[in-house]
This record gives structure tokens, C-alpha cells and sequence, in this order.
């Protein structure tokens, strides 16, 4: 259990049976009436965000939600097993908790799994991750139909958008939350 005077961001409370994360919050003194606390929660698993006030003072139940380091080792049918560096234990997670950052996981990628009462909730890949390019077209001088970009197939199988400059072979620094070309990376 947790007061109001302890929210911080990334505190994690369990409402309704359902896990929210704290994204912001102001504790607000009005000149009439009692204070309260405004919030932004976030739900752990959809990623929904809604706004929810607290009366200052209230207590509200906290969920333990311990993050590890662990490194990616290999897809098996619906599975992404990872393994933790500390104690060598494997952990299976499915398709749906990895979510879309399945498309950027490459061999012995380091994430962090979030888990909560033995049970994976997310994972969450570093925000950039360095992937070859398997296959683009090239690019030809002049083609500005498509404002500059060519799509490009990386070695994990995603497919982004990249300038015409680049090449297949090419090294790329890629945002791992949205899939959008950073720049190369020079090997």
C-alpha cells in the first residue's frame, strides 16, 4: 500500500485488478476544498492511457513489478525464449507479450523483461538496435516519387523505409519502437 504523498513516475499500482504504471502526476492545493492528486496512468499490458484523481492522502495498493536484463536466444514455434545472465534460467515467453518488437529481436539481443508475481507483463528492447540490411532495390537518381525512400527487408525479417543512398549489406541504427530509420552505422 502506497500514499498519495509517495507516487512517483514509474510506481506501479494495482487497480481493479488491472496494473497501471504512473506516467505523471501534480499534487494540487486548491484555495477551496481539500487537495488532491492528478494522474496519468498507463495499463501495463494494452497500453492504454487515462487520466484519474486521488484524494490526497488515499491509499492505494502497489503491485511489485521486478524488471531483469536478459538476452535473447531463439524463436521456437510461438514462443521467444530469453535467458537470464545472472542465473542461466530460459524463459519462454508467447507472441502476444513480446508484442511488436519481435520484428527487431536478434540473436543475443540484451532486453529487459518486466514481470510481476513470477508471470512475464512486457518486453522492452533497448530504443535503438543495430540490423543489416538482407535486401533493398536499388535506389535511382532522380526518383523523388516516393519522397526519397525505398523499402528495405533487415536481417530479422522486418521491412522499414530507408533513403535511397542505402545499400543491401548496409549496417542501420533503427528506433526500435516505431521501426523508423535512424542512420548507419559505420562499421
Amino acid at each position: 500500500m502506497a500514499s498519495t504523498s509517495d507516487f512517483k513516475n514509474g510506481l506501479v499500482l494495482s487497480i481493479d485488478n488491472q496494473l497501471w504504471t504512473i506516467t505523471e502526476f501534480q499534487h494540487v492545493k486548491p484555495g477551496k476544498g481539500p487537495a488532491f492528486v492528478r494522474t496519468k496512468l498507463k495499463n501495463v499490458l494494452s497500453g492504454k492511457v487515462v487520466d484519474k484523481t486521488f484524494n490526497a492522502g488515499v491509499k492505494v495498493e502497489t503491485a511489485t513489478v521486478d524488471r531483469r536484463d536478459m538476452t535473447y536466444l531463439y524463436h521456437d514455434g510461438t514462443d521467444y525464449v530469453f535467458m537470464d545472465g545472472d542465473t542461466f534460467d530460459q524463459l519462454a515467453i508467447p507472441e502476444a507479450t513480446v508484442g511488436d518488437g519481435a520484428r527487431f529481436l536478434l540473436e543475443n539481443l540484451r532486453v529487459q523483461i518486466a514481470m510481476h508475481e513470477g508471470a512475464p507483463l512486457y518486453v522492452e528492447l533497448p530504443v535503438t538496435v543495430e540490423l543489416e540490411v538482407k535486401h533493398t532495390d536499388p535506389g535511382l537518381q532522380g526518383d523523388r516519387s516516393t519522397g526519397g525512400t525505398k523499402p528495405a527487408t533487415l536481417e530479422t525479417g522486418a521491412e522499414i523505409s530507408v533513403p535511397l543512398f542505402i545499400n543491401t549489406g548496409d549496417k542501420l541504427k533503427v528506433d526500435s519502437r516505431d521501426g523508423n530509420y535512424l542512420g548507419r552505422v559505420n562499421s
